[in-house]
């Protein structure tokens, strides 16, 4: 069975580090990447709840550029900001080799954050957050027009 997003949304943290762990990092993606905030604590209906929030009226996405820097991508606009490095290297959660993007040196606002992401299904990449060493959230990063299953914008019955 192929992960989706609503898949990855349902999981909780065990199943996401689970997913993550056994997946290869994949090619560091290019160009503008859809971006779904999972945050597991907040339980399956929470953690739903939360996705489209953020996504309605905050972060986006990302922006890899082949230089191998990023920007993110707030609000509707899409205005970037935070600007990051990104290569491939170990992880901090297995050792094992992920695309990491590091804001240490290329952002003020963020310096203690840092970003782990691994492909977990062809078109979807499966991201780690960390915040001064410490893991405080998950993220799923798709190619636009990617056929995967996307969140529903809107709380209803089928998507709860």
């Amino acid at each position: 069975m192929v992960l989706d997003e609503v898949q990855l949304l349902k999981a909780g943290e065990q199943r996401l580090e689970d997913i993550f762990r056994t997946s290869p990092p994949g090619e560091i993606p290019r160009g503008p990447l859809e971006g779904t905030a999972i945050l597991p604590w907040a339980g399956s209906v929470g953690a739903r709840f939360v996705a489209v929030f953020v996504s309605l009226g905050l972060w986006r996405g990302k922006v890899f550029s082949p230089d191998g820097h990023l920007s993110n991508r707030f609000t509707p606009l899409d205005v970037l900001a935070f600007i990051a490095k990104v290569s491939v290297g170990p992880s901090r959660l297995d050792g094992k080799d992920c695309i990491v993007v590091d804001y240490s040196r290329t952002s003020l606002l963020a310096m203690g954050l840092r970003d782990e992401v691994r492909q977990v299904a062809p078109n979807l990449y499966l991201g780690l957050v960390w915040l001064f060493g410490h893991k405080v959230g998950w993220f799923s990063l798709r190619l636009p027009g990617a056929e995967a299953t996307k969140p529903a914008t809107h709380l209803d019955e089928t998507y709860l």
